[in-house]
């Protein structure tokens, strides 16, 4: 529940939502008529809510795309608090906005590969301390201490290893063209893309990072399969450098190792064939 002290008005009702796999999430009525949206969970890493809070800011300050304000936070407990979004149906123009609101986001840029503090993926620790090269920050700060995670959990086949070690030789080939570092979300998959009752597109739940722009468009197309006229108006925005089709499967080695971790199953597989597949 929301202290009155942290917006300075009194909460008429809060209901359980979806929000996430591994928060509490919350919409709360409040006396002054808003509604809002509050995260929280007694076994969460310290901290994650406070990550994602800056995540949120650091998003919405590009003023691209629509991200929820962060309206409060507290540290003991952690609770995030969040303007509601109300959720509609798509429209025949939410693909187009999805696609020029994205490609304005990556393009508002990051100081550096990397971030200001380390963060999560889910429930997962990420390091981002800065790389000099988008090569190095990927294999050293997600795909390296993924790997090495996933087997240590017997999730993974020990064969992968060798098979980063070929794949860092070989990656700053594979990775195309050198792009500055661009404004990532960083866990974009279809459930952290909201809409709303006017159709338009919404992020959330991010792993905010500076970061090469297709590893977002690499996640859309895991966990779902993104309408022909999201590309189209992402390109008109900023072109795609020649390639990027043939790079989303290698970028998708992230979060497929991710859920290796988490949850085992055939994702193991998957990351493995994705890994021989390049190396």
């Amino acid at each position: 529940m929301i202290p009155s002290r942290l917006l300075g008005v009194e909460v008429v009702s809060a209901r359980p939502v979806g929000g996430g796999c591994i928060a509490d999430a919350q919409r709360v009525d409040l006396a002054d008529g808003r509604t809002v949206f509050t995260k929280s969970g007694a076994n969460l890493p310290t901290g994650l809510l406070e990550v994602e809070a800056d995540a949120l800011r650091w998003l919405a300050a590009a003023d691209a795309i629509g991200v929820p304000e962060v309206l409060g936070l507290t540290s003991d407990p952690e609770l995030l608090v969040l303007a509601w979004v109300e959720q509609g149906r798509a429209t025949a123009t939410t693909a187009e906005r999805l696609g020029h609101g994205l490609a304005r986001l990556h393009a508002a840029g990051a100081p550096g590969f990397g971030w200001q503090r380390d963060g999560f993926i889910g429930p997962l620790p990420q390091r981002n301390d800065p790389a000099d090269s988008w090569s190095d920050f990927w294999l050293t700060r997600r795909i390296e201490p993924l790997t090495r995670r996933a087997i240590d959990a017997g999730n993974l086949s020990a064969a992968a290893a060798p098979l980063v070690d070929r794949l860092a030789a070989r990656l700053p080939d594979l990775a195309g063209p050198p792009e500055p570092p661009a404004r990532v979300h960083g866990d974009l998959w279809s459930g952290n893309v909201l809409t709303d009752t006017s159709g338009e597109p919404w992020i959330v739940d991010p792993a905010a990072y500076g970061g090469h722009r297709e590893v977002d468009l690499a996640m859309l197309s895991l966990f779902g399969s993104p309408a022909s006229a999201f590309f189209a108006a992402y390109e008109e925005v900023t072109p795609l450098a020649d390639g990027w089709r043939s790079r989303l499967q290698l970028w998708q080695l992230e979060p497929l190792l991710v859920h290796t971790v988490l949850f085992a199953g055939g994702y193991g597989a998957q990351a493995l064939g994705v890994l021989r597949r390049f190396t």
